[in-house]
């Protein structure tokens, strides 16, 4: 029995972490054990994932499973579409001329910043008083 092909993609941010992992298949994706569109119910997260898949042509080309663990939902879907991005990449090299420039490559490095002692937030101070 032949081994079937994979190819895998770890993205990150914020505070999201999703593994991808590729299968030749007809396009189904599957989020943490549900139907992507059941895990993600914002059409607008939705595309935001669909996007490397979109740019490269291959909507109906891979089967992908995804395991995301923390963060919200718009975190998960930006750490879910950069681990596509390089799992497609892995597929083909060449797909990064494509999605470089689309700005799909780059991790965003934001991150919720640390609370600082003596301040209510990261930089919120607490309401000062005259008298």
């Amino acid at each position: 029995m032949a081994k079937s092909v994979m190819y895998r993609g770890t993205g990150r941010r914020k505070s999201s972490v999703a593994r991808v992992i590729l299968r030749p298949g007809d396009g189904k994706i599957v989020v943490n054990g549900r139907e992507f569109t059941d895990y993600i119910p914002s059409a607008l997260a939705r595309l935001d994932v669909s996007q490397p898949l979109v740019l490269t042509g291959n909507e109906n080309t891979f089967d992908i499973d995804v395991n995301v663990n923390g963060g919200g939902i718009i975190g998960q879907a930006g750490a879910i579409r950069l681990g596509i991005t390089r799992a497609l990449m892995e597929v083909n090299p060449d797909y990064r001329k494509i999605l470089k420039p689309a700005g799909l490559v780059t991790r965003d490095p934001r991150v919720k910043e640390r609370k600082k002692y003596g301040l209510k937030k990261a930089r919120r101070a607490p309401q000062f008083s005259k008298r």
